[in-house]
């Protein structure tokens, strides 16, 4: 009898030990799924779910099964601060990816900054996001990356000679694309005919349109989210605006074209993924995210998807000890070092090179790819 303690006690710490072994791997997901943001979270939630699904079903990350924990930020700065609170201390989370807009990362991304708590975000482009902090990472290519790009190409495919300008002000990622198509315009030496803003809500854009085409330009340039450019387009349509629009990253949705139907044609678009990429590996991800939502994947979903393999090829390299803390550290300082073949391309991240010149997160190192709008159907440019 006497032996008994020591049996049960064995016991017990081989039970714990094949338990730490299996354990899940709590990973937050704060996306904005319902509201005007839902068109791109939705997306990246669904990339998420089916990047879990494959991992978990080949074992896990060295036998630890990943478990999501998905809230809905709602687009909103205030939400996304209280559900990046929930998961980071309630829900006690590895990590977080999201939130699905610039503006809720400048406002949430700091409570995971402050809590030494990796936050990773696929869709947050505009500048200075990395700035936050070194906790901070995404592969979502900035704007500043891609708008050059778009802009060299559509200028030469339509001999352009002057553009017009038309943002919302009052958002932060949209003014941030405008900054960047400010300098990039004034890099490439294509003159503005004129400057026109809105903010979020308006849906009557003709008075910007008007004076639009009285400028007579080119193209319009335009960064808006996809529900707004959609609106511009076809109001811009019935004006009789007959010249090509050049997007950033905010016309990447499939409710660019449910709106603007074939008024979007022609319009020139960067993105870090193109569907017609013909890699095994996007032709696996797009086929299998078919077959469970019946739906063809966005750029959003493809980047979801990735982001949760770079985070799980880093952890392959880090041994999980159950100290929280010490965990997410080991999290963040195995990230950088990580490169993949995903679903976008070849992979890796760079260090944010941030204005105040303090150490910051880390920024996509990644090439985009170029669109045309065809038929309604954003189709891979083809100079030839």
């Amino acid at each position: 009898m006497r032996f008994m303690p020591k049996t049960l006690a064995l016991v017990s710490a081989l039970a714990c030990a094949g338990l730490a072994q299996a354990a899940d791997i709590k990973i937050g997901v704060a996306e904005a799924l319902t509201g005007g943001a839902a068109q791109y979270g939705v997306s990246i939630r669904n990339g998420f779910q089916l990047a879990a699904e494959e991992i978990n079903a080949k074992g896990g990350i060295n036998g630890n099964k990943i478990q999501l924990v998905i809230e809905d930020e709602q687009g909103k700065k205030e939400e996304g601060i209280n559900v990046f609170k929930k998961l980071i201390f309630q829900d006690k989370v590895l990590m977080v990816f999201g939130p699905t807009l610039s503006n809720s990362m400048f406002a949430a991304g700091p409570v995971a900054n402050a809590a030494k708590t990796v936050v990773f975000g696929t869709s947050t482009t505009a500048n200075g996001i990395t700035d936050v902090g070194p906790y901070v990472f995404r592969n979502s290519v900035m704007e500043s990356d891609v708008l050059p790009v778009t802009v060299a190409t559509a200028t030469k495919h339509y001999k352009l000679k002057q553009v017009a300008v038309i943002y919302g002000n009052d958002d932060a990622f949209t003014k941030s694309g405008y900054d960047v198509f400010k300098k990039v315009l004034e890099d490439q030496k294509l003159p503005v005919t004129t400057t026109e803003t809105y903010v979020k809500g308006d849906v009557d854009f003709k008075a910007q349109l008007t004076k639009i085409k009285a400028s007579n330009p080119d193209a319009v340039v335009c960064s808006c989210l996809a529900e707004e450019a959609a609106n511009i387009m076809l109001q811009a349509r019935g004006l009789g605006i007959k010249a090509p629009f050049i997007g950033g990253n905010g016309f990447n949705s499939p409710k660019l074209f449910e709106i603007s139907k074939l008024a979007g044609e022609g319009t020139f678009v960067g993105s870090p993924w193109a569907n017609t990429n013909p890699t095994p590996v996007n032709k696996a991800f797009v086929a299998a995210y078919v077959k469970k939502y019946n739906a063809e994947p966005n750029q959003f979903a493809a980047q979801g998807y990735d982001a949760l393999y770079i985070a799980a090829t880093a952890l392959k390299d880090v041994k999980l000890t159950g100290d929280l803390n010490a965990d997410r550290e080991a999290l963040k300082n195995a990230l950088p070092k990580t490169a993949i073949e995903g679903v976008t391309g070849p992979f890796k991240f760079r260090p944010a090179q941030t204005k105040s010149g303090k150490p910051g997160g880390w920024d996509a190192d990644q090439k985009p790819f170029i669109y045309v709008v065809k038929g309604g159907k954003f189709t891979l440019y083809d100079a030839k």
